[in-house]
């Protein structure tokens, strides 16, 4: 199928869409002809990203989104992007409400879509789940651990379903960037600073990278493509890559210093 067979016309939720990477896909898929729904917890930014490319504002928790935004969009999802997340630094140490706020956000919210989305999509025999990771979910992140982690859980659910639905129409797609300049890379401070400011792309280029892989049907969608040499390496000579991380720690706390 291509791009525009899948897209031209369906009807599309992107969470998180206030802006970043969300916004730039919201951008990507009202162009490409889709009708697309735009949430984000932000009523405002949602309202302002809506207006910007002919879309329907639903703003709130994109835990909930679902119902009100088939509503919207006349009563059927056929892309749905869970991207609105939580970009939680941390150690270990980080406080219980902090971890359980990147797990609700960034693996629950997911679980919870796809609750919605996948009788419907199953019966139709066709649906499209696209979840924004992150590289922090294929590798991880120094100085983030709830970030990583849940991260990690967001990449296994959306592996999950791929496996599980593939042969029944569901298609699913994890974008896993590196850096990509939003206001969650801003946050990240002195660590973003080290490892993901210095390769950061836009978001528009995150938006480019997700079509290319809806024309190839793949699944692992890599904006930043070293990503897949890392990941190899980490697979290949995990002991060799947690050395090496570990010097980027170090280098991180010497800096900090």
């Amino acid at each position: 199928m291509s791009t525009g067979q899948a897209v031209q016309g369906a009807a599309v939720v992107v969470t998180g869409a206030g802006g970043g990477i969300g916004a730039a896909l919201a951008r990507r898929f009202a162009a490409e002809g889709a009708r697309v729904v735009v949430n984000d917890l932000d009523a405002d930014k949602a309202r302002k990203t809506a207006e910007e490319i002919g879309a329907i504002a639903v703003p709130g928790d994109a835990s909930t989104v679902v119902g009100p935004a088939r509503d919207a969009l006349g009563g059927t999802i056929d892309i749905y992007c869970a991207n609105a997340g939580l970009g939680s630094g941390g150690s270990e140490a980080a406080p219980e409400d902090v971890w359980a706020a990147a797990w609700d956000v960034n693996v629950m919210a997911h679980v919870r879509a796809a609750r919605e989305l996948l009788p419907d999509w199953l019966e139709r025999g066709a649906g499209r789940f696209v979840s924004t990771v992150s590289a922090a979910g294929l590798l991880t992140m120094i100085g983030a651990a709830p970030y990583s982690v849940t991260k990690h859980g967001a990449l296994a659910f959306a592996e999950w379903l791929s496996l599980t639905y593939r042969h029944r129409g569901i298609q699913v797609h994890a974008i896993c960037p590196q850096g990509v300049r939003t206001d969650m890379l801003d946050a990240t401070g002195s660590a973003g600073d080290l490892v993901l400011k210095p390769t950061a792309i836009e978001p528009d280029e995150v938006a480019e990278a997700l079509f290319a892989a809806i024309a190839d049907e793949r699944f692992l969608v890599l904006p930043h493509p070293e990503v897949a040499d890392y990941y190899t390496a980490r697979a290949a000579t995990p002991d060799r890559w947690l050395t090496s991380m570990n010097h980027l720690q170090q280098k991180w706390e010497t800096s900090a210093e």
